[in-house]
This record gives C-alpha cells, sequence and structure tokens, in this order.
C-alpha cells in the first residue's frame, strides 16, 4: 500500500535539508525562496528490528523492509490559496499526501523572529481559504441539486445531511478549529468534498545544533508553547542539520557522533515511526528462506484482505492463513519449534491481523 507524507512550510525553515537526511537524496537546498519548485519525491525505510530478526532465523536472501514516501513541498507563502507564490501548484501537491510534516523553524534567523506558532497560524490560514473555496463551490451545488430531488425523499436527505455537514465545517474552518473538521468529516454519516485542513499531521520542530546539546530544547519557551498546543505525541523535535550529517557518516562514525550529542535515537527514525503509527498502520510479516518482507497494513483489516496487499490472487482464492506472532519465532528460534510450542495457529478469512504477526497464506486459485 502507498504511504506518502509531505514536508510542508514557509520558505527556509530546513525541509530541503530535512528530505536530504530523510532520503539521503540531494535536492537542492539553497537559502532561498522557492528553491523547490517541483516536489521531490523519495522514497525511505521503515526501521523495524523485528525483521532483522526473523530474516536472521531463516538466513533469507533477499531483505524487503516496509517504505515511507516522502515528498519535499514547495514553500507556502501568504495569499498561496489565491494563487500567490507557487500558490495552487503547491495546494495541488499537498492533496495527494496522507499525512502532513509542518516544519516549524525554532531557531534564529535572518527571516525573522523564531515564531513558530504564527508560521504553522499562517499555513493553515492558507489551507483553510483554499478548502473553503472547495466547500462554497460544493454548497452551491448541492443547493442546485435540491430542485431535482423533490420527489426523492432518500436522496434529498442526503444532500440536507451534506448541507449540515459543510455548514458546521464552514464553522470549524473559520474558527481554525483542526480538531473539530477531522471530527466531522472522520464521524460524517455522508461523504463530500476531500478538505485538506482534515488531513493528518505532525509538527516538525526544527531546532538549532547547539540546542540539542543535553536536550537544551527541552526548556525553551518555543518548545514548550509548541507541546502546550499540539501535545508532546505530535511534536518532534529534530535538527534538520545535524541529521543530514548523520547520513553522511558509516555506521561507526555516525554511533560515535550520536553518543557525543547524547543522542538514543535519530530523529528521523522518530519521524518515520510517529508517522506510521499516526496514519493508523501496523505491519505484519512475510518470511522465509527466500525473502524476507514487511508489510503495511491499516489497522483492523482481517487475514483476506492482508492477503491481498500482498497479491490479488491471494486474496481471490484465499483458503486460510497459517499465523505466528514475531515474539514466538525470535523465542524459538525455528518455525519448526514454534509450531511443536503450539504456537502457530491456523485462522480463516475474518480473522484480524495484528501488529507483528508472521503469515503464511494458503490459496487456491
Amino acid at each position: 500500500m502507498s504511504i506518502k507524507a509531505g514536508l510542508v512550510g514557509l520558505p527556509n525553515v530546513g525541509k530541503s535539508t530535512l528530505f536530504n537526511a530523510l532520503t539521503n537524496s540531494q535536492v537542492p537546498a539553497e537559502n532561498y525562496p522557492f528553491c523547490t519548485i517541483e516536489p521531490h519525491t523519495a522514497i525511505t525505510q521503515v526501521p523495524d528490528q523485528r525483521l532483522t530478526d526473523m530474516a536472521q532465523i531463516y538466513g533469507s536472501q533477499k531483505f524487503v523492509p516496509a517504505t515511507m514516501t516522502f515528498v519535499d513541498i514547495a514553500g507556502l507563502v501568504k495569499g498561496a490559496s489565491q494563487g500567490e507564490g507557487l500558490g495552487n501548484q503547491f495546494l495541488g501537491h499537498i492533496r495527494e499526501v496522507g499525512l502532513i510534516l509542518h516544519v516549524l523553524r525554532c531557531f534564529e534567523s535572518l527571516d525573522g523572529p523564531v515564531d513558530p506558532l504564527d508560521h504553522f497560524s499562517t499555513i493553515i490560514a492558507e489551507l483553510g481559504l483554499k478548502d473553503l473555496d472547495s466547500i462554497e463551490k460544493r454548497i452551491a451545488k448541492v443547493n442546485g441539486s435540491f430542485k431535482a430531488v423533490q420527489n426523492k425523499p432518500a436522496e434529498k436527505k442526503q444532500l440536507e445531511a451534506e448541507l449540515e455537514l459543510l455548514t458546521a465545517l464552514t464553522s470549524a474552518l473559520n474558527d481554525q478549529d483542526l480538531d473539530r473538521v477531522r471530527s466531522l468529516v472522520e464521524q460524517a454519516a455522508v461523504e463530500t468534498v476531500p478538505l485538506i485542513t482534515a488531513k493528518k499531521f505532525l509538527i516538525i520542530a526544527n531546532f538549532s545544533e547547539s540546542d540539542f546539546i543535553e536536550n537544551a530544547y527541552e526548556s525553551t519557551p518555543v518548545y514548550k508553547t509548541l507541546i502546550t498546543t499540539f501535545g508532546k505525541d505530535r511534536v518532534i523535535p529534530i535538527c534538520a542539520v545535524t541529521e543530514y550529517e548523520l547520513t553522511n557518516l558509516d555506521e561507526t562514525q555516525r554511533k560515535e557522533v550520536m553518543e557525543m550529542l547524547n543522542m538514543e535515537s535519530r530523529g528521523l527514525d522518530k519521524i518515520i515511526a510517529r508517522g506510521y503509527s499516526e496514519l493508523d498502520l501496523i505491519t505484519f510479516f512475510t518470511v522465509g528462506p527466500k525473502e524476507a518482507h514487511a508489510w503495511p497494513l491499516k489497522k483492523g483489516k482481517t487475514v483476506r484482505q492482508a492477503a491481498g496487499e500482498i497479491h490479488s490472487d491471494l486474496e481471490r482464492g484465499f483458503i486460510c492463513a497459517e499465523i505466528c506472532n514475531y515474539r514466538d519465532l525470535v523465542q524459538y528460534k525455528s518455525e519448526a519449534a514454534v509450531k511443536v510450542a503450539g504456537k502457530m495457529r491456523t485462522e480463516g478469512q475474518h480473522y484480524l491481523v495484528q501488529d507483528g504477526d508472521w503469515l503464511h497464506i494458503r490459496f487456491n486459485v
């Protein structure tokens, strides 16, 4: 399945530097607005020690981790909703991602004072204006459709429900209440136009290198304000410059530098893991001597639907699945030992896949 996250922010906040670090790619990162004109897209692996452990057990010849696609979207400016800067081009690109990563500058710069909430408000205001424009057009279309459904009670009721939803969304957008926008969309009994502001998002707080000495950023007013506003789970503090420099070191050098900086884990890994979780994804595995493969899957999906992620034939001809958890494979060291221990079981098509499940699909086409 496609997992796509878009890096969004005002010009010169470190988006392209962070993108380079996330993907180890070399996109331009010069310090001037609109350096990133077309969205740069790259794929990076989702770190998962479980796949490595199981691949070692099976001696797998091929290693296929789950991946996430990151898009470095052009810097937004005030008036983008009306076509200013790269306006409509930017807004078109952001519609295609499932998760928005708001990169906010939290360090001193020639580009103005440190005020990440003001920058966030600028972005949200522009996204909200674009959504309000979409809603206004949809309301006009809905109102124009009432005449045709006067004698069709069911269809009329649907239009009335959508109109009520659109009115509530307009109010929430005018208040810049993103949580209410998402809640209205998620709980709605009817579908309406897709909204950019209803997308899930994380805050990437880009600090300076000095702010990470003994985690000094934690005591800054900027960080405390972000935590108060968005909650700790939604804010990921990073230093894009440091993260990029770490990607250019070999494993030994990287470990030494991280120990020097007192970094337990890279910010990149946190972004990927948190993004994966924010999208309500779990991972199941198919592992054998030929290949060890990690597969992303939406929570709440059945094993038959999981089989379809591997190949449509497996879903179409699904019979059953042999299943165990990766912990059992790691504990007992072999598939045969897992079976002897009674930890392998057979499940039918309605079984809900759990994070960490190892699957062997049986099918007939």
